[in-house]
């Protein structure tokens, strides 16, 4: 994937989870501080996890103010707009989703060029992807969504196998990268909508 490509999705990524996070904030009635917060942290809890393990720091928000300005962006639009928004039901799940959808792919993707193991570095993505919804939730108050009964950190999985399968395969990154985001996003999708879950602890 070319650095400019990884970089978009990063930004995209940073972009629907701040959204996802100043929406929480906004059905937990938080001012606009908390909202500009807890979109924050949303927004870089993932990324900051993983170049930490990595051992990538200073991690990339902080000597990229790009991030910081999309943050800020992003959370006004939301603010501004929350009354529209707020109207549609899975406004959230909508944001969230894209979220995950990209920064699953953006994990393996760094994860690889630190090069570890295709296995390691598929559970990077899905770290990445997951761990700023975990301290979103957490803040609210909710139990994390990768807890709950419904397909979530298991989407990332499939998606995950599916874009590192494709790279093997020698297809072109640019369609293996949007091919992978997007089983991601259907099958979370469809998870919701068709109730599927996995098996339980009994």
């Amino acid at each position: 994937m070319t650095e400019e490509l990884i970089q978009l999705f990063d930004y995209t990524g940073t972009f629907a989870f701040t959204v996802s996070g100043a929406l929480a904030a906004a059905e937990k009635k938080f001012d606009l501080f908390g909202g500009l917060f807890l979109g924050f942290v949303t927004a870089i809890g993932g990324g900051t996890f993983r170049d930490m393990m990595l051992g990538n720091t200073p991690v990339a928000w902080l000597h990229d103010l790009t991030f910081f300005y999309i943050i800020i962006i992003a959370v006004i639009l939301t603010f501004l707009f929350r009354p529209t928004i707020i109207r549609f039901p899975k406004a959230l799940f909508f944001f969230d989703t894209i979220g995950i959808s990209v920064f699953t792919i953006i994990g393996i993707q760094k994860g690889m060029q630190a090069e570890i193991h295709i296995p390691v570095a598929i559970m990077m993505g899905i770290t990445t992807a997951v761990v700023g919804g975990i301290i979103r939730d957490v803040l609210c108050n909710e139990i994390p969504l990768i807890f709950h009964k419904e397909i979530y950190a298991t989407a990332c999985l499939v998606g995950g196998i599916t874009y590192t399968m494709l790279l093997l395969s020698q297809v072109p990154e640019s369609i293996t990268v949007l091919l992978a985001a997007l089983i991601i996003f259907t099958i979370r999708t469809l998870s919701v909508r068709y109730n599927w879950t996995l098996p339980k602890f009994k």
